[in-house]
């Protein structure tokens, strides 16, 4: 498998994907919004492009499927329940269902609810997995829930599916807001030593070709898995003081997620 990780430099900081059977040459376009960099990137390799797929509906994501799709006949898949957001699509997915491109490449649809209510995840099947989680999961964040999610349902995606994956996991999100995700967690857990240190590493990187994290290294460096922090809930408590003296994780995400809202 072979992961083309693509910068689209546009004002929303989005991330498209080519993943590529190098056996076949055969691909799969994840949100490919940029359709003129998806397009000449798969030509100028002799990859083609037999699917798109769209983790959610919103439009940053969605934009480039007519002219991707008119270029290629490829076919469109999303999230089952989003047939009335998203025109034209030819395999709706449910947790479980298992995306093939080419002959050697598998990825697992996972439903992960939260930053909107029909949002998937892809999960490879490969020795090390890879995540692509679009607006669920950022690198050092979490997706907002402002157009059509819901914060306790992003909590349960968190702790129910993204919390048990391998460490080893490499994570590919929709966006790279990764500097400005740090800053939100040194602001409520200013002793995070690692994740100050990460600041200072990719606060300049060059997106085309950015950091890739894994699992262990988000559960460091990112609030919404450290809920347990000490000095975190401390902090909390300082916005919060409603705050019980040991707040459950449910609530402690919650009340992160609100306060990321306005930061």
């Amino acid at each position: 498998m072979h992961v083309e990780q693509i910068w689209t430099g546009n004002a929303y900081r989005n991330f498209n994907y080519l993943i590529v059977c190098t056996e076949t040459g055969e691909a799969l376009a994840i949100d490919p919004l940029d359709h003129e960099k998806c397009l000449g990137i798969a030509k100028r390799n002799g990859w083609t492009i037999t699917q798109v797929l769209n983790t959610h509906e919103h439009f940053d994501h969605t934009g480039g499927n007519a002219a991707v799709i008119a270029a290629t006949g490829a076919r469109l898949l999303a999230h089952a329940n989003a047939k009335d957001a998203i025109e034209g699509i030819d395999r709706g997915l449910a947790a479980g269902d298992v995306i093939k491109v080419g002959r050697s490449v598998e990825l697992e649809a996972l439903d992960t609810p939260g930053h909107t209510m029909s949002h998937v995840c892809l999960l490879s099947h490969t020795d090390t997995p890879a995540l692509f989680c679009g607006d669920t999961l950022f690198n050092a964040g979490a997706g907002n829930c402002h157009h059509g999610g819901h914060p306790a349902e992003l909590y349960e995606t968190f702790a129910g599916q993204l919390a048990r994956l391998p460490d080893q996991t490499l994570i590919y999100p929709g966006h790279d807001y990764i500097a400005n995700n740090l800053g939100f967690t040194l602001d409520r857990e200013p002793d995070n030593a690692r994740a100050e240190a990460l600041l200072g590493e990719v606060e300049h990187q060059d997106p085309n070709a950015p950091l890739v994290s894994t699992l262990a290294l988000e559960k460091e460096i990112n609030t919404f898995f450290r809920l347990h922090s000490p000095s975190l809930i401390a902090r909390l408590r300082e916005t919060c003081p409603d705050l019980p003296d040991e707040p459950d994780a449910k609530t402690v995400f919650l009340k992160l997620r609100e306060l990321r809202n306005s930061w």
